[in-house]
């Protein structure tokens, strides 16, 4: 089986969008093959008593959060605008994220939410939008459908539930091995780690 890291991400997650940009293209350096793992965050927030994004419930963290999203945005040559409102919506594009794997284009249809959602602010509960990033990720309109689909409802619960078992907390997530880094600034680390083996 080829080597490989397990890329958990929410679609709500500022960070993740920072690791979606360049996972695949770092991963390939290590001749490391991606698992795309979409997920919602809420559940698991709730469990701990969250009602909303800690970077809402708790405004200092918030403010270091959106001027470090700038930052690192710039630094890296990354389009960056703060969405209204936060966190978003991300129910419609992880169900998508489920089939667009189906059809093995998870990888560009989730940089096009992203892109979407951090790179230009937009609102990716619109379906308007979310069928804008299918088709610039190459996919059949037609398909979409199957995110309404029951099985694909359920696939994603089980995600939630499987994230759960993974001991995940927050987002983005690697799993190698059973080794667990969570942040983008621990990509690299895990990158390094799944090389090894």
């Amino acid at each position: 089986m080829a080597r490989r890291i397990v890329f958990w991400f929410e679609f709500a997650s500022t960070y993740s969008y920072l690791s979606a940009m360049r996972i695949e293209e770092a991963a390939h350096r290590h001749g490391l093959t991606v698992v795309w793992e979409p997920f919602l965050l809420g559940p698991i927030f709730a469990a701990q008593g969250w009602t909303s994004s800690p970077f809402n419930l708790y405004p200092s963290k918030g403010r270091y959060m959106w001027r470090d999203m700038e930052r690192v945005c710039e630094m890296r040559g990354l389009p960056f605008v703060r969405p209204d409102p936060f966190p978003q919506n991300g129910l419609a594009a992880a169900r998508l994220a489920l089939v667009a794997r189906e059809l093995d284009h998870i990888a560009p249809f989730t940089r096009a939410v992203f892109t979407a959602e951090f790179g230009r602010g937009q609102d990716i509960s619109n379906p308007a939008v979310l069928a804008e990033c299918w088709e610039t990720a190459g996919l059949p309109l037609h398909a979409m459908e199957q995110a309404r689909a029951e099985e694909t409802k359920k696939a994603l619960f089980a995600q939630g539930e499987r994230a759960i078992q993974a001991g995940l907390f927050g987002a983005p997530s690697f799993v190698v091995s059973e080794e667990l880094f969570w942040g983008d600034d621990r990509l690299d680390q895990a990158l390094a780690l799944a090389a090894t083996l």
